[in-house]
């Protein structure tokens, strides 16, 4: 699975062995009820999605480059979005090529004028004829190297087949007319099968996975917001208020990795500390500096998309981003629980992961050195089974939240919390004392969940804690933020 032998001691996604051939399978569900989720998190595709990720956000952190042995100054290079120091290597250049093919694709399929409520019909037009084209599209713009390997045994699947599936998968579903954190994962398995069959310069640790980032990702995400837009999809898998993002998670990963602290190819990725330059995590409340920020850092651009599809102020619409701003500890510790919280409300969630397919790439194949998940008030509370009323990924057969769940905003005391440093994001770290009121992570408590009520027109302020912290200059970073319930806490 996973493969140490780079300029990084991060493992990394290991290619596969052409010479001792393969045998591809056409991709099926198999996450079929909500008891199925341990398995899939003990199984090889999970440890893969994981390992990929993982290499992809470390490649984002900024890094350290020494000129010549005999120059002890070493210059910080910063991966921002746009930036001319990562070179596109043949693949990154053609996948750029393809998404630029979808959004003509758009331009041929404008949007209904009619009465609608949710979504617009059109989309399934577009969906139609990239499903169409997709055998074609695939054909022309991925590396020949990739799709020439051969199945052996008495398999018919082909590369093209596990590709594809995912492919279509990244785009949202043309039933539902939604889209949400499980095509995204879909498109990070793409690109991760695409890496495994040797499409990508493996031998450039480093500047290919930054090439996938800022030259495949990112336009990727610009082409989903334009769907979103034009065909007003709805949010698929969205906790409401108890999410993170309608939509994506990853750039909000990929984002918080490009403002962490600089690092060399031996050190161990950061969990604290911000590089120089980097705007305070706060800054997300504040529009002028979204726009400032947007495009050139992928978080940013994230909340940027918010900014443009929705009203009102930005703690009242995305109290959980609110909350992650108030982290006193810099990018690098956000990012970490960014990690954290992508694994505990993506890879674990049943509504998100039902859809995944297993082939042989992405296999459903249990790892025998994987760790069985603890048992948790978070892993009980999965759906029993398959359908409509217990999907998230149906927005409009949601009712409440799953059992359990509890929004780290609720039941706020009866006035607002006086302005102050700290934060309710999940992942805070414990301090000595009792958890304050109103910071509780949302799989913490099996307690039915009270509407959030807000008492003043003024922004909730988390609650200011003693517990100090130094930033990675040794300086004083502030209040540290409150404990949390959350399953990573430490």
């Amino acid at each position: 699975m996973a493969n140490t032998n780079s300029v990084s001691s991060a493992p990394s996604l290991n290619a596969l062995d052409v010479s001792k051939g393969h045998t591809f399978i056409k991709p099926v569900k198999k996450i079929n009820e909500g008891h199925d989720v341990p398995s899939f998190l003990t199984c090889e595709a999970y440890g893969d999605i994981l390992i990929f990720l993982l290499q992809l956000n470390r490649a984002m952190f900024p890094s350290y480059v020494q000129k010549s042995e005999s120059d002890q100054k070493k210059e910080v290079h910063t991966w921002d979005l746009g930036s001319t120091e990562v070179v596109f290597s043949e693949t990154v250049s053609r996948l750029r090529s393809l998404l630029e093919a979808l959004n003509r694709i758009i331009d041929e399929v404008p949007p209904d004028t009619g009465p609608r409520r949710f979504g617009n019909a059109s989309f399934r037009k577009w969906y139609q004829i990239v499903d169409e084209q997709s055998t074609n599209l695939l054909s022309q713009y991925l590396p020949n190297s990739v799709l020439e390997h051969a199945s052996q045994g008495s398999s018919d699947a082909s590369p093209l087949d596990e590709i594809s599936s995912y492919f279509l998968g990244s785009f949202g579903s043309a039933q539902r007319l939604d889209y949400g954190s499980g095509h995204e994962l879909s498109f990070l398995a793409f690109l991760g099968c695409i890496w495994k069959l040797g499409g990508f310069n493996t031998s450039d640790s480093g500047n290919e996975e930054r090439g996938i980032v800022l030259g495949i990702i990112d336009p990727y995400l610009n082409l989903i917001r334009r769907l979103i837009k034009t065909y007003t999809l709805e949010p698929a898998g969205s906790h409401g208020v108890w999410g993170l993002d309608d939509h994506s998670f990853i750039p909000y990963i990929l984002g918080s990795a490009q403002y962490g602290p600089p690092i060399s190819p031996e050190d161990q990725t950061p969990t604290e500390g911000s590089r120089e330059s980097a705007p305070k995590p706060a800054d997300v409340t504040k529009k002028s500096a979204v726009d400032r920020e947007r495009n050139t850092n992928l978080y940013f651009g994230a909340i940027g998309f918010i900014y443009d599809v929705k009203k009102g102020p930005f703690w009242e619409h995305s109290p959980m981003l609110y909350d992650i701003s108030g982290v006193q500890a810099g990018w690098g510790k956000i990012n970490k629980g960014m990690l954290k919280m992508y694994n505990a409300e993506v890879l674990s969630k049943f509504p998100v992961v039902q859809h995944f397919p297993f082939g042989s790439l992405f296999s459903w194949e249990q790892d025998p050195n994987a760790t069985p998940p603890p048992t948790s008030v978070h892993a009980s509370s999965q759906p029993i089974r398959d359908g409509p009323a217990l999907s998230l990924e149906n927005s409009s057969a949601r009712t409440q939240p799953q059992e359990g769940t509890k929004a780290p905003w609720a039941n706020k005391p009866t006035s607002m919390p006086r302005p102050g440093a700290g934060t309710a994001a999940p992942w805070a770290n414990k301090a000595p004392s009792a958890p304050s009121t109103g910071t509780t992570a949302p799989w913490a408590n099996n307690r039915p969940t009270p509407t959030p009520q807000a008492t003043s027109t003024d922004p909730p302020a988390p609650i200011e804690l003693p517990l100090q912290s130094t930033d990675s200059s040794g300086s004083d970073a502030g209040a540290m933020p409150p404990p949390t319930k959350a399953p990573w806490a430490k």
